[in-house]
C-alpha cells in the first residue's frame, strides 16, 4: 500500500491537565455530531488527534459514567425474559382476529366496507360486505 505524501496526521501530546482532558472527552462524546459512540469507537478516533497518559482507561470511564448511554445503549436494557410459546387452539374457529377495509366506493347494494375475519388455527377467512357510515 503506497502512502499518499501529502497525508500528514499529527498527533498532540497534551500535558498532564486534567481540565483539558475532560473538555476533549466532552466534546468527542457529547457533542451532536458524535452520537455516543462507545469507548473503543471514540478511542479509536481520538487517538489520531490526541494522545495523552492513561487515555484508554479515561475514555473507558467516561463513557461508563454517561447517564444517555446508560439509558439508550442495548447493553444497560434489562433482558426481556423467557420466552412463552402462544396457546394453540383445539378446535376451529376458536381463536378469530377481525379487521375491515373501509374507504371503498358505493356497490350496487349500497355496502362501502368489507368485514375480515380470520381463523387463526386454520387461517380460513370470511369477507363480509358491511355499510359503514
Amino acid at each position: 500500500m503506497k502512502m499518499d505524501p501529502y497525508d500528514f496526521r499529527i498527533a498532540f501530546c497534551l500535558p498532564n491537565n486534567v481540565e483539558i482532558g475532560k473538555q476533549i472527552l466532552e466534546e468527542s462524546h457529547g457533542s451532536r455530531y458524535s452520537v455516543h459512540p462507545v469507548g473503543t469507537k471514540m478511542y479509536t478516533d481520538l487517538r489520531q488527534y490526541f494522545c495523552y497518559n492513561n487515555m484508554k482507561k479515561e475514555i473507558g470511564e467516561y463513557v461508563d459514567k454517561c447517564l444517555i448511554c446508560q439509558k439508550v445503549k442495548a447493553e444497560h436494557q434489562r433482558p426481556v425474559g423467557e420466552l412463552r410459546p402462544l396457546d394453540i387452539s383445539i378446535w376451529k374457529w376458536d381463536s378469530i382476529l377481525m379487521n375491515f377495509v373501509m374507504g371503498l366506493p358505493l356497490s350496487t347494494n349500497t355496502k362501502n366496507a368489507i368485514w375480515v375475519v380470520v381463523d387463526q388455527r386454520t387461517k380460513s377467512t370470511h369477507f363480509l360486505p358491511i355499510r359503514y357510515m
